[in-house]
């Protein structure tokens, strides 16, 4: 699947620029094609310097909280559910532990804690799987509620906005709550119908009406603090759950009488070792990324659906915010540019700049997510992942879409 993806990012590049060269005479298109591949290269190496140090730091802090038991314990607490939703998984796995950690740093925005304790819980789920190139039914399950982006606290995507003079930067906080809810409920069903897995268990209900309900009460409790003291919370709840979770694994690391600073050194050395083994898929997908952009495909694309939603006699004010939902599934950095451009052409607080700041906090870099988690394993062969996680892309995005015009048009 991702070979031919790959691919098709090529002759999607070449036809639009062969296009525009034949109808336009822009030759110049071939000359930004070819700079395109030779800097997505360079930012690929850029990419993986500061992975390097942020895998190290935190699979040496994971050894440490593995070494203490705070991972199995984990692991035994959500046991029942993993048993119903992951059946190949053994109860009481690591990997269960390390899934459970990986989506509360995600719930909580911490995405340089969420990548490498992801990465860990993607190879303890590859030792599981009978086949090394194919991915199994947990590691799919495990990926798709990844790329879903569940998020309780955009602290960045509020970042973003004040840098850019926003009065109000947490106006967004409650429509990205909403949207990225709906985008990772999709992802477990869509998933769900494709394994087969039954959700209404008394045991999953046990566990995801409770997780529902506090959910709905937190939020109930965020939309009544003022924007100065919502944009506070989130600073400082981020900043003290990061620092708090390495004290965490510190002390009881020390109580368990846990040698940790070797323990922290030997699961450093499995996070270079990760690290280096990820290059040549992160090289592969930016180049194609690069080289699509730089085609000028994604602006024919754009276009096109401007003239559609006209036609349908729709409104069109949310199409200018789209090329961040347009360049999300497959780069990161693409689309938080897109965000700030948006925001800088069309006005901070204007309505597809509102638009394109709940599309980035609601969705996530599918391919990316896949290029890394996969490559990281060596997994080629992905099966119905790529389809239910951008089914769960798409659906976070229209969602986005309607709950601003519901708040804000």
């Amino acid at each position: 699947m991702l070979n031919g993806l790959w691919l098709g990012f090529f002759l999607v590049a070449a036809v639009s620029a062969m296009a525009q060269w034949l109808v336009g005479g822009n030759a110049g298109i071939f000359a930004a094609m070819v700079e395109s591949i030779f800097a997505m290269a360079k930012l690929s190496v850029e990419v993986m310097v500061l992975l390097f140090g942020t895998l190290t730091l935190w699979l040496g802090f994971l050894k440490i909280a593995e070494q203490a038991g705070i991972v199995e314990w984990l692991a035994k607490v959500l046991g029942p559910l993993f048993a119903r939703l992951m059946p190949e998984v053994p109860p009481g796995h690591p990997a269960l532990g390390l899934i459970t950690m990986n989506f509360a740093a995600n719930g909580l925005g911490l995405d340089n804690a969420a990548t490498p304790i992801g990465l860990k819980a993607m190879r303890a789920l590859q030792a599981l799987n009978p086949s090394s190139t194919t991915a199994s039914n947990a590691q799919i399950l495990f990926l798709v509620l990844n790329a879903s982006s569940l998020t309780l606290l955009p602290v960045t995507i509020f970042m973003y906005r004040a840098q850019q003079g926003a009065p109000d930067p947490t106006m967004v906080f409650l429509p990205i709550l909403l949207a990225t809810s709906v985008s990772t409920l999709v992802g477990l069903l869509s998933v769900a119908v494709m394994q087969r897995l039954r959700l209404w268990d008394p045991v999953v209900l046990a566990y995801l009406i409770p997780g529902a309900l506090l959910l709905c009460g937190f939020m109930a409790f965020l939309g009544t603090l003022s924007a100065a003291a919502l944009a506070s919370l989130s600073s400082i709840l981020g900043n003290l759950t990061l620092f708090g979770v390495i004290m965490l694994f510190l002390v009881i690391g020390a109580l368990k009488r846990v040698k940790v600073y070797e323990a922290f050194v030997e699961g450093a050395k499995e996070g270079f070792d990760v690290a280096r083994n990820l290059l040549p898929y992160l090289v592969a997908m930016l180049v194609a990324v690069g080289v699509l952009r730089a085609s000028g495909a994604l602006e024919i694309a754009l276009d096109g659906i401007r003239h559609l939603v006209t036609w349908l006699g729709l409104d069109t004010r949310f199409v200018d915010g789209l090329p961040t939902a347009l360049v999300k599934p497959f780069s990161g950095s693409a689309a938080r540019a897109m965000l700030i451009e948006t925001m800088q052409a069309q006005g901070v607080d204007s309505f597809p700049a509102l638009v394109a700041a709940t599309i980035q906090g609601s969705t996530e870099t599918t391919f990316y997510v896949l290029a890394v988690y996969f490559g990281a394993v060596g997994i080629q062969r992905v099966r119905h992942a790529v389809g239910c996680a951008l089914l769960a892309e798409f659906s976070g995005v229209v969602a986005a879409i309607f709950v601003c015009y519901w708040f804000f048009a």
